[in-house]
């Protein structure tokens, strides 16, 4: 076994040699191409593109009125929370900053910074009542995370590849998540809920465009499922709590859209990866166990400039979660970030929305480029579809989800937000209704 790993790893170090040296020496025959323009062609390429730098971001702010018990204990005991008051919440759900520059014979950068729900605060006091001592605060709650770095190398629109932290393109919400691509307040419930959301990896991506076609291939870590769970399924399985990614097993992520059809884009997406051995954690004892995760997704979305309608199906299998759940709930400790519970042999999500604008029938309005759309959202999602022998399958994992509400553009780049939608679920448990107001924007300020 030691020896076919050591192969395995050759034949990985070779074949990056390999592409490498390939890479290089395509750059250095650019690099000779672009040394051969005129400096009149040269001054036209620059008055072209003016700038080289783009700033832009998106940001949203949510107040939501929960009309149900947010206790944890509301599905165990659902009963007792029949008739419990609601709570209200006031929501920076993401905020993000998208710096980008384009260098020179091809190359350019792109970086994301996320600060989800207000970012993280702390400081340090000193408590008189506790004889002077220093003491941590934590102010505020959330997650200051760096969603994406990288530097890509473009050869032609149909050959374009792209390293470092980047977005993995599975799924709808992955490959479209800002505030303005959805109509709900909050990003899908489903596809945020089961997969990572928004999933970001350091790995290489290949993609480009081919007349009606975009396609895409992600080499990426695999997973991790000491960090999968009942209610999330792989969802967690994505981050570290280390400073680094461990990579002991490996993944990759491929997708397609098509735009043949006029105002719609059809995609489709998939994922394939081992995630058991992905940890610190030694685990001799579970030898022919490598949890491989696999995912299908279809998506589209269509826009006339009326009418915006978009949909998804994803499917999602895991191998070995009857010795995943049994690791993660016996092979722990107490400090360790696993959640400890149940995982599901397989995933389902689907949802569709559609709205339209009625200020495209206001001629004035219309031309001012201002929108006004009316719309649907359902969506049905269920972390634990199927489960292996002697794992419970917890009914309330399976949740249906409608809403209906206003999304307002007084001009391209903001959108003010306003929903009402109820969450429901079997008979013995309570439906969960909610009333939303919110306001974000996307867009760039230079470019």
């Amino acid at each position: 076994m030691q020896r076919q790993k050591s192969i395995n790893m050759r034949k990985v170090i070779i074949f990056c040699v390999v592409f490498f040296l390939s890479f290089s020496l395509a750059e250095n025959a650019r690099a000779g191409e672009n040394d051969t323009l005129t400096s009149a062609q040269k001054s036209v390429n620059q008055e072209v593109k003016k700038s080289r730098l783009t700033i832009g971001g998106y940001g949203e702010a949510v107040m939501t009125r929960n009309f149900y018990s947010d206790a944890w204990q509301r599905y165990t005991n659902a009963e007792q929370y029949k008739d419990a008051e609601g709570h209200g919440r006031f929501d920076l759900p993401h905020v993000a900053i998208n710096l980008g520059y384009e260098f020179r014979r091809g190359w350019s950068m792109g970086t994301e910074i996320e600060f989800e729900h207000c970012g993280v605060g702390s400081s340090v006091e000193m408590e008189a009542e506790e004889t002077g001592e220093y003491e941590t605060e934590v102010e505020r709650g959330g997650e200051v995370v760096l969603e994406q770095f990288w530097l890509q190398k473009s050869f032609s629109r149909a050959a374009n590849i792209r390293a470092g932290m980047i977005i993995v393109p599975i799924g709808l919400t992955n490959q479209h998540h800002l505030p303005t691509e959805f109509f709900t307040s909050y990003r899908q419930e489903g596809e945020n809920t089961i997969l990572p959301c928004t999933w970001h990896e350091v790995g290489v991506t290949f993609f480009g465009y081919a007349g009606k076609w975009r396609y895409e291939a992600m080499f990426l870590p695999g997973l991790d499922s000491e960090r999968f769970g009942s209610q999330s399924f792989i969802h967690d399985g994505a981050g570290s709590p280390y400073e680094f990614k461990i990579a002991n097993v490996y993944a990759g992520a491929a997708r397609l859209d098509n735009y043949s059809v006029k105002n719609l884009r059809l995609g489709l997406s998939g994922y394939i990866g081992q995630s058991f051995d992905n940890s610190l954690t030694n685990n001799t004892k579970y030898k022919g166990c490598h949890g491989e995760v696999f995912i299908g997704a279809l998506d589209f979305t269509y826009d006339n400039d009326k009418i915006i309608a978009r949909g998804n199906v994803d499917y999602a299998h895991l191998n070995d979660s009857q010795e995943i759940t049994e690791f993660n709930k016996n092979n722990m400790s107490s400090e360790s970030p696993s959640p400890k519970t149940a995982v599901a042999s397989d995933a389902f999500i689907a949802s569709i929305e559609i709205g339209y604008d009625i200020f495209s029938s206001i001629k004035k309005l219309h031309a001012d480029n201002q929108r006004f759309y009316i719309f649907g959202h359902y969506e049905y999602y269920n972390s634990m579809l199927n489960t292996a022998d002697g794992i419970m399958q917890y009914k309330w994992c399976g949740k249906h989800r409608i809403a209906v509400g206003i999304n307002y553009y007084p001009i391209k780049e903001i959108v003010v937000k306003a929903e009402f939608s109820e969450r429901f679920f079997t008979s013995e448990y309570n439906n969960e209704p909610s009333i939303s107001l919110s306001i974000a924007y996307s867009g760039f300020f230079k470019k």
